[in-house]
């Protein structure tokens, strides 16, 4: 089962505003422009035509940049849900929003942001931008009625008929698998296969053999020819799950399968065509990959075609009662007594409460979990007992810490309300937080 994903007026902090955004027909979202007022390329304007802007050195960066200090993707402006974020993609030397060093954080209109040796400002400009929406709630085995996941919707309905490369971005448990096999449902090639590989579960030196194939006697152990993973898709679709995982020897092989749609062997002298569709996905972020030299920019360029991002349920509260009937009809208790509980308001407002750090996949075995036990568990006592064994040790330094840092401040935000019995000002006098700065924090976390 996939994952699954309201915007006001526009305000100080980036606006979204909706025109029966509940029958999925028009949202639009408040421009803004970057104005460079420090460095080799002061002077420099962008006005943004979407919600999301790159800024760094390479050609395809939204606000290209020449000073060499500053990554090639050095970090992302987006809009979303009325609040302008920044997002640093693991740039060398690092953001700074107003000489504040930052990973992400939220941007105000002449906000200054630093990076290498420049520096941009940030406004908001007069006009709002549409954004493209589907008028579904589904696509394939994904379900949401979030702005944010009708967005990703419209994209794959696009895409999915052509045989466009496509790479999926997400979280753990989002759905990307989902997503991708619902782009092969939804394709001309329905009737092929439909292969997964996982780059990130298979051993470096078998992986080779396991998409491409070998010859007898390749290696020790290959005691007969075996096709690989391209050859087994052909005529239908491949999924290359967590291809950020890929080492540095295969990443050129992949990228002229990509660009000839040929394979060989291992062990092999010659090459052979292979008729496929590719689609990759990956929890990590490509171009913070291709910063820290980990990825090849042209094979990056070979797989973002299209580029699809699945956001986490942390974002889409929105969607759970759409989700929680998927789930539970999944699961063979949707009509069930003891199913009609777990769809109760009461039941759901809780769920919003929580953080979902495993997304959609944690919130089925959740699920699941209530159905078997035939009570509720606690959510927050099984996160907080659970703690120290969640860390992901294969994860990235960087990605850990953020997942961290949220849940350390969702808590703090519940802590510091209920010491002051609901009152928001008091709350954010005692954070030491601007009181819109706080409602803003609220938000964030499904707190208000």
């Amino acid at each position: 089962m996939g994952s699954a994903r309201e915007p006001g007026n526009p305000g100080s902090n980036g606006g979204q505003t909706t025109d029966d955004v509940d029958a999925g027909r028009r949202v639009f979202v408040q421009r803004f422009r970057l104005t460079v007022v420090l460095g080799p390329d002061v002077g420099m304007t962008f006005t943004a035509v979407a919600p999301r802007a790159v800024l760094g050195t390479d050609e395809s960066a939204d606000l290209v940049l020449s000073d060499r200090r500053v990554s090639r993707f050095h970090c992302e402006i987006t809009i979303e849900a009325g609040r302008a974020m920044l997002h640093d993609l693991g740039s060398g030397n690092g953001t700074r929003i107003n000489g504040v060093d930052m990973i992400n954080g939220d941007l105000d209109p002449g906000a200054l942001i630093t990076l290498g040796g420049s520096e941009v400002r940030f406004d908001l400009a007069t006009d709002s931008v549409e954004v493209p929406i589907s008028q579904q709630t589904r696509f394939g085995a994904l379900v949401g009625q979030s702005v944010a996941m009708r967005q990703a919707f419209a994209i794959l309905e696009r895409a999915a008929p052509t045989d466009a490369t496509i790479l999926i971005h997400g979280e753990t448990g989002t759905g990307k698998e989902a997503a991708a096999e619902s782009i092969h449902r939804e394709s001309r090639r329905r009737a092929g296969p439909f292969i997964v590989v996982d780059c990130g579960a298979i051993p470096a030196d078998l992986l080779e053999s396991e998409l491409f194939g070998h010859e007898r006697g390749a290696f020790t152990g290959a005691s007969a020819r075996r096709d690989g993973a391209f050859e087994a898709a052909s005529g239908g679709t491949i999924l290359l799950d967590e291809v950020g995982e890929l080492s540095a020897d295969l990443q050129p092989k992949l990228l002229r399968v990509l660009e000839r749609r040929q394979v060989k062997h291992v062990g092999a002298n010659h090459y052979q065509t292979v008729d496929v569709r590719v689609v990759a996905a990956s929890h990590r972020n490509l171009r913070a990959q291709v910063n820290a030299g980990r990825f090849r920019s042209d094979l990056y360029y070979r797989l973002a075609v299209v580029e699809v991002r699945l956001p986490p349920l942390r974002s889409c509260h929105e969607d759970l009662p759409l989700l929680v009937d998927c789930l539970l009809d999944g699961l063979g208790a949707l009509g069930r007594p003891e199913a009609e509980a777990l769809r109760a308001r009461e039941f759901l407002n809780e769920l919003r409460r929580h953080s979902w750090p495993g997304n959609v996949r944690e919130l089925r075995n959740y699920l699941e979990r209530c159905l078997v036990l035939r009570e509720r568990p606690p959510l927050v006592a099984d996160e907080r007992e659970s703690a120290l064994d969640s860390i992901n040790l294969h994860g990235s330094l960087k990605i850990e810490r953020e997942r961290w840092s949220r849940l350390f401040e969702r808590r703090y935000l519940e802590g510091v309300l209920a010491l002051h019995g609901g009152n928001v000002s008091a709350a954010a006098r005692a954070a030491g937080v601007d009181r819109m700065h706080f409602h803003r924090l609220l938000r964030r976390y499904g707190l208000r």
